[in-house]
């Protein structure tokens, strides 16, 4: 039994659609289906979910929405018409988006709602097109499949009770097509996932079915071991562990949302990461374990927008919560931090850049040098970060050497090395404007050279 996901690239018009029919027709396996909104069919085009996020900030400041929703309307009514499928399902897109705007007065509740309507909308067109083919499909709204969340709209996550309502899934005949991207709350609150979430919906769907696989359908083969827009034609992942997936998603890889695997991981559900314009291809595996440990490095992700606190404070090392009344300042002002290597009397913390807009950075720097008196306070802007990963590297040697004469090679100062603190990746800050070289030559050690 499988359930497979298929992206806003594999669901962008009726041919993608025709050719995601046709997949999952072919192995009878593919009970349940978790699907995004429609993507961009060309660079220059536009994702439903941002249309009908547009749709939702012209309303709420009383802008004349009518040409993005007759937009919206045209791009569904053109995949129903190339189907062969009855207008009643463009119709309803129009009428609920309507009555949404009409009957939501919470503003972040009318926001999730009009998220949810690509991926509603395309689950209906499917289950539709597939019934038209001879397939039995049926469309299931998330509450009634049982996916419950919490109550962070934008940021929901799965309630545990979830998963025993879900697996009564398992007891519908037939293709069972399921939204992705939101659930519901107890008290029947539609709320959505982080941006990318149709793929936790996958994979909650995953473990709550007990799913001997999770396919990920998207618009590439395989994970490559290194950025393509950085290394041409760069070597493929035929196997990942979640912990290495996870890491890589962290860091600046686009395949995966970071939290999109931590249901099918914790039900140990191994995930498939499949092209669906080459379906046979054998595409990448993410596993709890691997045997093959022999690569010292399976990827390199780097990621842009950090920026550096830097703080100093003469015999800080002696001074008793120093570095938890500097992380409480930034919980105070709702900044999360991402790193935070010390020294005898320095301390950095790396955070992303846009937690700090405006007047904040500030405001930040007044409050550590008086609540903490630190001698020193500064921000360091336009650092990125990159991160070599493979599973058991805390135990490997040569990998830090490796990678330092990688990083003199490429003329690239390293401005911060944080190893240790995972056992299957090693992170090294480094300005951003020498991102491409640094990740070029990492590349030749440890892939090409080896």
């Amino acid at each position: 039994m499988k359930v497979a996901k298929f992206g806003g690239s594999s669901v962008a018009d009726h041919a993608m659609l025709e050719q995601v029919a046709s997949i999952i027709e072919s192995d009878p396996d593919r009970k349940f289906i978790v699907v995004s909104a429609p993507g961009k069919r060309y660079d220059e085009d536009e994702k439903v979910t941002d249309m009908f996020i547009q749709l939702g900030e012209q309303f709420n400041s009383g802008q004349d929405y009518e040409v993005t929703l007759f937009k919206i309307s045209q791009r569904f009514q053109a995949i129903t018409d190339q189907l062969g499928l009855s207008d009643d399902i463009v119709a309803r897109i129009e009428n609920e988006s309507r009555r949404l705007l009409r009957e939501t007065t919470n503003t972040t509740h009318l926001t999730d709602g009009l998220k949810a309507m690509g991926e509603d909308s395309l689950a209906r067109i499917l289950s539709a097109y597939l019934n038209k083919r001879g397939t039995q499909a049926t469309y299931v709204n998330p509450k009634d499949a049982g996916i419950i969340v919490n109550s962070e709209p934008g940021g929901a996550q799965i309630l545990e009770k979830s998963y025993e309502e879900i697996h009564k899934l398992t007891e519908r005949s037939g293709v069972v097509v399921i939204p992705g991207f939101f659930g519901y709350t107890e008290t029947g609150v539609l709320t959505t996932f982080p941006r990318g979430g149709s793929d936790i919906t996958g994979s909650i769907v995953a473990a709550g079915v007990q799913a001997d696989l999770y396919e990920n359908f998207t618009d590439v083969s395989s994970v490559y071991c290194v950025n393509p827009k950085i290394v041409d034609q760069p070597h493929e992942i035929h196997t990942l562990t979640y912990k290495e997936m996870r890491e890589l998603s962290y860091a600046g890889f686009t395949v995966f949302h970071d939290e999109a695997l931590i249901p099918a991981f914790q039900k140990n559900i191994p995930v498939c990461i499949k092209s669906t314009h080459d379906p046979g291809a054998e595409g990448t595996m993410i596993v709890s374990n691997k045997d093959d440990l022999s690569q010292q490095v399976v990827g390199i992700a780097s990621d842009e927008g950090f920026s550096s606190i830097y703080v100093r404070k003469y015999l800080m090392n002696r001074e008793i919560g120093f570095g938890q009344r500097l992380l409480g300042i930034l919980a105070d002002m709702d900044i999360s931090f991402e790193h935070a290597p010390s020294g005898i009397d320095d301390m950095s913390v790396i955070i992303r850049r846009d937690h700090i807009k405006g007047d904040k950075e500030e405001r930040l720097k007044n409050r550590i040098k008086n609540e903490l008196n630190a001698d020193t306070v500064d921000v360091i802007h336009g650092l990125a970060m990159v991160m070599l990963v493979g599973e058991g590297m805390s135990e490997r040697l040569h990998v830090a050497s490796k990678a330092t004469k990688a990083f003199a090679d490429a003329d690239v100062r390293i401005n911060m090395i944080n190893e240790g603190s995972s056992e299957v990746s090693m992170m090294f800050g480094i300005d951003e404007n020498k991102v491409d070289q640094a990740v070029r030559s990492l590349y030749r050690e440890f892939f090409l050279e080896a």
